[in-house]
């Protein structure tokens, strides 16, 4: 009886979480079909699924209009650059946070994380200014800085999560035995975090790659990402449903690919303290 139980409520389980897992799935589906369509057909009532004629016309128009490989090039560069060098300022701040905490710590933790409760929209006037001022403006450099500096709180809580679990005895035998400060982090600390290391480059990539507010306030012609390649395909004149689903698909599956090969690093790595 109890086994019956067991397995009705494990086939209840699995049958809720395809559910939620194809709910959620759904609108990038939509999408990909839409690109598929006319534009008669994406904007057709009641809606056409499966059954309308396909083709390969948007995907051809996305590209003769727009440099897609430059837009892809720029985000390539501006989300690992950011990433690489949030990890570069994370990695030591996070450690000393969690093996040579301070009466403060706790509270430069909650600091640091109500800056991502700060409307965006708050700060843009003195940044957009700053970066005329210094020469930053649509630049890749200018947006490295700001990816890094809004991501750089959940990089440190999530590095300070997964060195935490990491047992300070360790870091102190390894001490004992001559290591200096650099050994300490890049040859014993680094190598037990691995896992930790690298979900969180994983997940601030993605962050990175999928910014909009700042890339498209930020940039124009030079620096754009694939977020402003997206929004030059709405115009005054409305939006065209099947280009810009075109221009999305192309935009998004760089980064569905990269997720869908490295989840099981990402989940390892979650799973190694981050959500306990």
């Amino acid at each position: 009886m109890a086994r019956s139980i067991s397995q009705r409520r494990k086939t209840i389980n699995t049958v809720l979480a395809w559910s939620l897992g194809l709910l959620i799935f759904f609108p990038i589906l939509w999408t990909i079909l839409t690109s598929f369509k006319t534009e008669g057909d994406a904007i057709a009532y009641p809606p056409k699924f499966l059954f309308f004629d396909w083709t390969l016309e948007n995907y051809a128009i996305v590209q003769e209009r727009s440099n897609y490989m430059r837009y892809l090039w720029n985000s390539v560069i501006i989300a690992g650059g950011s990433t690489l060098l949030g990890i570069l300022v994370a990695v030591p701040a996070a450690w000393s946070m969690a093996f040579v905490p301070s009466r403060r710590t706790k509270d430069i933790l909650m600091w640091m994380l109500s800056t991502k409760m700060l409307p965006a929209v708050g700060v843009l006037y003195p940044i957009y200014l700053l970066f005329i001022k210094l020469g930053l403006l649509d630049t890749r450099t200018g947006l490295v800085i700001v990816l890094m500096l809004i991501n750089l709180p959940i990089i440190v809580w999530m590095l300070y999560t997964y060195f935490k679990e990491i047992p300070a005895e360790i870091l102190e035998a390894a001490r004992m035995d001559g290591a200096g400060l650099k050994d300490e982090i890049l040859h014993v600390l680094t190598p037990m975090a691995i896992p930790g290391i690298a979900s969180t480059i994983l997940l601030n990539f993605i962050l990175a790659w999928n910014e909009a507010f700042w890339t498209l306030n930020l940039t124009a012609a030079q620096a754009g990402t694939l977020t402003a390649f997206i929004a030059s395909y709405s115009s005054p004149e409305g939006l065209f449903y099947a280009k810009l689903s075109a221009a999305s698909t192309m935009a998004i599956a760089p980064i569905l690919i990269l997720g869908w090969f490295s989840q099981k690093q990402l989940v390892r790595g979650l799973t190694f303290g981050a959500v306990k």
